[in-house]
């Protein structure tokens, strides 16, 4: 059988209305692929008759003995643009898949394929993930963008085939999502005076927060109607939605609602930004709000934050001290792992696994946990050499809120350009900012690398244009590394494409920062 070389390109022809559209423009870059004579317009794009096969054993038999996972052939899909019959006047498009998932991704690449120019090149493209994970994290905390912004970007996760959004829905600056058990949360903690984060936070933790209801307020907060309208989007688009409520730290809002959640200080003070491991009101508090969330979300994984934890108060706090004691628990680190494993011990018992920040190996890890690693490196391959799953989202790569350019807009952090995202590689040695150069993960290892993400917090993005700015062009350059293959990587090439998909993402209304900046 003849070999299909795969790719997905497009030629840069939204400038000449006779280029066609080649495999080799697609971002992310397809396994493999091969072009023929002949092209198809556009318009006859639209509304073309597809022949659809879902069939394991059909795609295997395409596949001719490349060994993919199970998670891996679900994704995987063989796609035929092409013309047939008497003078090839007529058009077809032909997919084989294993599953609808296959399915819906092949559609994908017709989709964006048609959108590049103004015809598509007949081609034959077989394509597959190299990661199960490709995610984005969005901060809703810190500044609050609502439903319709966030079904904007699963739409166009959906069409670089990325498939986890990470919800960050409460942290210090606000509680965004609907608890009925505890409606104080977002009455109390969902509204701010100030738009702006740091007018809002002038101090070390957080400002005031005003009532629902109060007139020029700034904030909201998901309801339980728009949570279940955000999942039915995302999961038409295979997108597993993955909510993160933190603890023990980053809870200034919580501990503002129910300042009882807090550690009892000698002298009676009080520090605002953890909540108590050693009251058992704050285990109840926190599974009574985990089971809400488990009813809305029906993701495999609930993340737990786990991060920043300062536990001083821990040391000095005699409810701390007396659940460490009683636990046999050497110090603070060691009653943050106590936490942890509680937590997940509940999550297991309600079908859920827990990822948290890479902070959670202090102490010793919890069993099943998966790692978020965002220090650095180092921490996520500690963890895959423990034995543990990890999800590689480095602070000096993939956090977007970092400026692109110098000369950019309010210009944050060091600089994470659309070169250097793109020049991360989960797998081999890297040279960390501040680290040296790391060992890489082995290949015996490999298989715990679940995928990569890329974060963006928002301290310093309150509009949804400047959200958008600083997601894209980068979101492209890490959805090609959790999907493309390694080989397939090629910094000059893709640079030319990402190009070419800015400029249709900004036909589509998207804000894209300009890849021609990057340095």
């Amino acid at each position: 059988m003849k070999k299909i070389l795969i790719a997905l390109a497009f030629v840069c022809g939204v400038m000449n209305a006779q280029a066609q559209a080649l495999p080799t423009n697609l971002i992310p870059a397809p396994a493999e692929y091969s072009v023929r004579p002949g092209s198809i317009s556009s318009k006859e794009m639209v509304g073309l008759h597809e022949k659809v096969r879902i069939s394991e054993k059909a795609l295997l038999r395409r596949l001719e003995g490349r060994k993919l996972e199970d998670w891996q052939l679900k994704s995987a899909y063989l796609l035929e643009l092409g013309k047939k019959g008497v003078n090839q006047r007529s058009t077809q498009v032909k997919i084989v898949a294993a599953d609808e998932e296959g399915v819906f991704y092949a559609r994908q690449t017709l989709r964006m394929m048609a959108s590049l120019d103004s015809s598509v090149a007949c081609c034959t493209i077989l394509d597959w993930p190299r990661f199960r994970y490709r995610g984005v994290m969005l901060d809703e905390s810190r500044h609050f963008q609502g439903k319709a912004f966030v079904m904007k970007q699963l739409e166009m996760m959906a069409l670089l085939k990325m498939n986890r959004f990470h919800f960050h829905l409460v942290d210090n600056p606000g509680w965004r999502v609907q608890i009925d058990a505890y409606p104080r949360l977002t009455h109390l903690t969902a509204w701010r005076p100030q738009a702006f984060f740091w007018d809002w936070e002038k101090n070390e933790i957080g400002g005031p927060f005003v009532e629902e209801g109060t007139p020029g307020a700034y904030g909201g907060y998901y309801t339980k109607q728009d949570i279940a309208e955000i999942l039915s989007f995302a999961n038409e688009r295979h997108i597993e939605v993955i909510p993160e409520i933190e603890m023990p730290g980053h809870n200034y809002e919580t501990r503002y609602a129910f300042p009882e959640l807090a550690c009892s200080l000698p002298g009676g003070g009080k520090d605002p930004w953890e909540l108590c491991p050693g009251k058992e009101s704050t285990f109840e508090f926190l599974e009574k709000v985990l089971l809400e969330i488990f009813d809305m979300f029906p993701s495999q994984y609930i993340h737990i934050g786990g991060d920043e934890a300062r536990k001083n108060n821990w040391k000095i706090c005699p409810d701390c001290q007396a659940r460490m004691k009683a636990e046999g628990l050497k110090g603070a680190e060691e009653l943050q792992s106590y936490m942890i494993k509680r937590m997940e011990r509940f999550a297991h018992e309600h079908g859920k696994r827990i990822i948290g920040w890479d902070e959670i190996l202090q102490g010793g890890l919890a069993p099943d946990a998966t790692v978020m690693s965002w220090h650095g490196i180092e921490a996520g391959l500690q963890a895959v050499r423990e034995g543990h799953d990890v999800i590689f989202t480095p602070t000096h790569y993939y956090y977007l809120d970092y400026h692109q350019d110098p000369a950019q807009f309010r210009p944050v952090g060091r600089l994470v350009s659309l070169e250097k995202v793109y020049s991360f590689e989960p797998l081999a040695k890297q040279k960390a900012d501040g680290q040296g150069e790391s060992q890489g993960v082995s290949e015996a290892d490999a298989h715990h690398v679940l995928g990569v993400q890329g974060n963006l917090w928002t301290e310093h993005v309150q509009d949804a244009w400047h959200a958008e700015m600083m997601l894209y062009p980068r979101v492209f350059a890490i959805a090609e590394t959790g999907w493309s293959q390694a080989d397939r990587k090629d910094w000059p090439d893709f640079e030319r494409r990402a190009s070419v998909m800015s400029a249709v993402a900004r036909k589509w209304g998207y804000t894209v920062y300009p890849p021609s900046t990057q340095k």
